[in-house]
């Protein structure tokens, strides 16, 4: 249970620190990232949709035994933005630090799917 606790507790907290700027970034974003960003409201909705599930991860590392059910959706979420960005960068259609952060996801959700396993037997 202690692995389970950690990992989500480490995936939302590095969340957070990761998406909480993005706030304030839209701008540069644009710039750095062009095309400038034409659609607000889809950035804006990206950001506070994932700083929703990094508070589910919050949530989840309190008890994961009690929330072990919010894992598998929690396994998708990584998978939804790690799978595309993989293919989006084989692709050649986004950059080497976006890829990174597909990484990052990616090795979030294998961490999930084995505190998922660990503890199987403890939900019992």
């Amino acid at each position: 249970m202690k692995f389970a606790k950690r990992v989500f507790l480490i995936a939302g907290v590095y969340g957070l620190i990761v998406l909480l700027p993005m706030y304030l970034l839209e701008e540069k974003t644009g710039r750095d990232f062009p095309p400038p960003i034409t659609h607000p409201e889809y950035y804006y909705g990206f950001i506070g949709v994932a700083v929703a599930w990094q508070v589910l991860f919050l949530i989840l590392s309190r008890n994961p035994i009690r929330y072990r059910p919010m894992m598998i959706p929690a396994i998708l979420e990584k998978a939804a933005f790690a799978i595309p960005a993989v293919i989006l960068y084989l692709q050649q259609r986004i950059s080497t630090f976006t890829l990174g952060a597909g990484l990052v996801d990616s090795l979030l959700g294998v961490l999930f799917v084995v505190a998922y396993l660990k503890t199987a037997n403890l939900s019992e």
